[in-house]
């Protein structure tokens, strides 16, 4: 049987910070990276865009700001990243204080998918060559901590320590994990809200700050903004019991004026936090998607603003001609969002959208789209034993999936802080 000092599951970001702040304090440790994809998984798949300032990507349960600041410093030493320039923002900020709302502003860069997976196939090579073995395509099926192995669907392996970083989408196979390991966890946050797609024209803050942040009374906040060559996407999930729903996303290839479609996407985002007795925001976040699913026949949905203000559905014709003037980069439903989605958190996605009209008018033109439903899954809150995300005896979560990152830097910073509760076991 392999054994070795470190076993990483998922190959994302958190994965990817672990491996190497290993290497750097001890290089001759033996590591193996695996993923059930066949290819590296993870944010920097899609889009590719990294926050370094706090407390963008850093749940404020798990990090103060000068503990980010200092694992920040570490991620920026790595990657070296061209930091975006910005203008006239104290316009915009101004604007939004005087309507309770705040634009922070970020330290940005942009990669876009295509340079983000540049940037993968290099620290793929990187970790090879420094000894890493990858292995894509095995799947961790379940871990024994007493003997110190787990099983994949090729053979077992023992290990010294292990993280288990499968960010968003392994979110029920973290909670597998966690049923094996006996280990304590909450479900009970989740973002929902919709993907605003339109004209670069309708939302121009966009040429002066690609990404940016405002925060709005309602805990509602701007996520997620890709302009130029931007094409809303979905992304497929399954229940425990095997049923598909979609939730949408957003991505832009990187800077290219001959690939410019000219659309911006961005997502407006709810915070929703549960109590008792709700057993699962996870369930409640799914069954959202279903009833999306089947009211878009399979298929996200998809309303024309004009449509929603007049309080009528989208129809097919309706993304033809006359205002509405650009065809979605999604192939989506027409529909009424307001029957799928919980009313309160529309009312509060709603006045989100007229303040932000307010602050950058033109984002509320009659063309724009709204698509339902983007859902975050962080809900996963393991009671972890130390600073270092430890949940057992050699055990190390990190990540979107954990709970400890909500984006690509987080989720190396927290990689990294997972690692040097890892090495003691070597």
């Amino acid at each position: 049987m392999d054994r070795y000092d470190a076993i990483i599951i998922g190959s994302g970001p958190a994965g990817m910070g672990a491996a190497f702040s290993i290497l750097k304090r001890k290089k001759d440790a033996s590591i193996l990276m695996l993923d059930k994809r066949k290819y590296s998984t993870g944010g920097m798949r899609n889009d590719c865009k990294m926050n370094f300032t706090f407390p963008i990507g850093f749940p404020l349960e798990y990090w103060n700001e000068d503990e980010a600041n200092r694992y920040l410093d570490e991620v920026t030493d790595f990657l070296k990243p061209d930091i975006l320039s910005k203008s006239n923002i104290s316009t915009y900020q101004a604007r939004a204080e005087r309507l309770g709302c705040s634009l922070l502003e970020i330290r940005q860069t942009h990669l876009g998918t295509d340079g983000g997976l540049e940037l993968i196939k290099k620290l793929q090579e990187m970790l090879e060559e420094n000894g890493v073995t990858l292995s894509l395509g095995e799947e961790m099926l379940s871990i024994d901590n007493e003997k110190k192995t787990i099983t994949t669907n090729r053979r077992e392996i023992g290990y010294k320590s292990i993280l288990i970083a499968p960010g968003r989408q392994g979110f029920h196979f973290l909670q597998d994990v966690m049923h094996q390991l006996g280990v304590n966890y909450m479900d009970n946050i989740i973002d929902v809200g919709i993907r605003v797609e339109t004209r670069i024209e309708h939302y121009p803050i966009v040429k002066d700050y690609y990404d940016p942040k405002f925060y709005f009374k309602e805990k509602v906040r701007t996520f997620c903004t890709n302009s130029g060559n931007a094409h809303v996407v979905k992304e497929q999930y399954a229940t425990e019991r095997g049923d598909i729903w979609y939730s949408v996303n957003g991505h832009a290839f990187k800077a290219d004026e001959s690939r410019n479609n000219g659309l911006v996407n961005f997502a407006l985002l709810k915070t929703v936090r549960f109590t008792e007795p709700l057993a699962s925001g996870q369930t409640f976040a799914e069954h959202l998607g279903l009833l999306a699913s089947l009211m878009g026949g399979g298929k996200p949905l998809m309303q024309r603003v004009g449509d929603f203000r007049l309080g009528r559905r989208s129809k097919i014709a309706t993304f033809n001609g006359d205002l509405y003037d650009f065809k979605p980069s999604l192939d989506a439903s027409p529909s009424d969002i307001s029957l799928a989605m919980p009313s309160k958190i529309l009312r509060y996605i709603w006045s989100a959208m007229k303040n932000l009209d307010t602050i950058v008018p033109g984002v509320l033109h009659p063309s724009t789209i709204m698509y339902y439903p983007e859902i975050k899954l962080y809900a996963n809150k393991p009671e972890y034993r130390d600073g270092n995300f430890q949940v057992c005896e050699s055990v190390f979560f990190a990540g979107d999936g954990a709970g400890t990152s909500r984006g690509i830097t987080g989720a190396w910073a927290s990689g990294i802080r997972a690692s040097e509760g890892m090495i003691r076991y070597f």
